[in-house]
């Protein structure tokens, strides 16, 4: 794709959807090993040093154990698993016997469907050939490769445990098993890292070819390391118009290379985008399990404890009774039942639609209007578009027709009752944080 094709030569997506009902076909599952914290995670994770093949004395075997009871007293709603994604962490760092466990009891529990997505995070040097053939053979179809940067001096400025070399030597591993479907990550406005350094890195990225490619801005996170040594927006880390610079260079280094910029964040081939992640990103459930996951199930979003020693006491405390996942008949709330639960709350309608908004805007073909009236009525899309009418005018917001055309609206006029609304590329996608906030004040003042 040239990286100046207009959006009126691409192919309008399947609309997305808009509520929140429906049985769940997905399952995250969270890994927290890894040999070091790297200095930007925030994550839920539990170092184990440099032990590689997992740590089979004992802590990540007891840790699949428990993860593994959780499922078990999960109540199965009636649905086969389309997609499953190991996150983490560092889901390399587990045994094939131990992923195959993993697995084995997801399908006892719920069944996976022949033509499931199983995708799973690994790290370079953490993983060997005969053990990405293990994780083959036991289901897996897809996975995720952490690069972030092909510079040894900014891996090292980030924590990381691996080198460039290892990350060709990766690559090799991942081909010589057969898995086709592979991404890459890459991170962007890194300390130290130069527009020159991004540039050699994507044309790298590029040279390698895996079917998905995501790239990501550098947040930089209270209580990590580098929230402790660096100021969000000060030297090292790139200004703010350098990092813009970045985002806008991957866009045209990527399509240009022939990658769909299908979201946000996110490059694919034609036929592999990320199915687990289009159900965030179309706010449909999904299960959650391990340390620190979040579900959203019937309606219901949970999130589990974030340490270890208490995810275990909170399993444990589950364990016969119906679900940790769904929410129970006969007036007990799951907080009265699991008081050790984190964040645990029905959504309400707008929390839907701003749901809905937040996470359907990052995808390319954004939202879709017959689907928002019809679950929010037509009076809440008129309030929708009188926030939105400034960021359209500058050409941040865009309204694409059933017949794949930008719309071309007069000024005061009403949106069309069908096509879809979303955030031009790059622009809109770079300036989404200042459109959502406008959005989110003013769609809650009536709540």
């Amino acid at each position: 794709m040239n990286p100046t094709t207009n959006y009126l030569t691409l192919e309008l997506k399947k609309s997305v959807p808009v509520t929140n009902s429906g049985i769940p076909s997905s399952a995250y599952l969270h890994i927290p090993f890894c040999r070091r914290r790297c200095y930007y995670c925030d994550f839920p994770v539990f170092v184990v040093g440099d032990r590689k093949n997992g740590d089979n004395s004992g802590t990540i075997m007891q840790y699949v154990a428990v993860l593994c009871q959780e499922i078990q007293e999960t109540k199965n709603l009636g649905a086969s698993l389309k997609t499953v994604f190991f996150g983490g962490g560092t889901p390399s760092l587990l045994s094939v016997s131990q992923l195959s466990n993993i697995l084995e009891t997801l399908d006892g529990k719920f069944g996976i469907a022949a033509e499931a997505e199983i995708s799973i995070e690994i790290d370079p040097g953490t993983f060997t050939l005969e053990q990405l053939r293990g994780y083959a053979a036991a289901g897996v179809n897809r996975v995720s490769l952490g690069v972030q940067a092909f510079q040894d001096e900014l891996l090292q400025a980030c924590g990381r445990s691996h080198s460039v070399a290892d990350i060709f030597e990766a690559v090799e591993i991942v081909r010589s098993a057969g898995i086709v479907n592979f991404s890459l990550d890459l991170i962007s406005g890194l300390p130290h890292q130069t527009l020159e350094n991004w540039e050699a890195s994507l044309k790298v990225a590029v040279e390698i070819s895996p079917t998905h490619l995501s790239s990501y801005d550098l947040i930089v996170e209270q209580g990590t390391a580098f929230g402790r040594y660096f100021e969000a927006g000060a030297q090292p880390l790139p200004a703010d118009e350098t990092a813009a610079q970045m985002y806008r260079l991957a866009r045209e280094i990527l399509t240009g290379a022939g990658y769909e910029h299908y979201e946000i964040s996110n490059y694919a081939r034609d036929g592999y985008q990320c199915r687990h992640n289009r159900v965030y990103w179309e706010n449909r459930p999904y299960y959650g399990f391990g340390m620190g996951a979040a579900s959203y199930v019937e309606g219901r979003r949970l999130t589990r404890p974030r340490k270890t020693q208490e995810y275990y006491q909170w399993v444990r405390s589950i364990s016969g009774l119906n679900s940790p996942a769904t929410p129970q008949i006969g007036g007990e709330t799951q907080q009265d039942i699991y008081p050790a639960i984190e964040p645990n709350f029905q959504v309400s309608e707008n929390d839907v639609l701003l749901e809905t908004l937040m996470l359907g805007l990052r995808l390319a073909e954004g939202v879709s209007l017959s689907a928002l009236t019809e679950k929010f009525t037509q009076q809440t899309v008129d309030k929708i578009w009188h926030c939105l009418q400034p960021y359209w005018r500058q050409g941040w917001v865009e309204i694409m027709t059933e017949d794949r055309a930008l719309a071309t609206l007069g000024e005061g006029a009403k949106l069309p009752l069908s096509g879809n609304l979303r955030l031009s590329d790059p622009e809109g996608f770079l300036f989404s944080n200042t459109i959502l906030a406008d959005l989110f004040s003013k769609l809650g003042e009536d709540h």
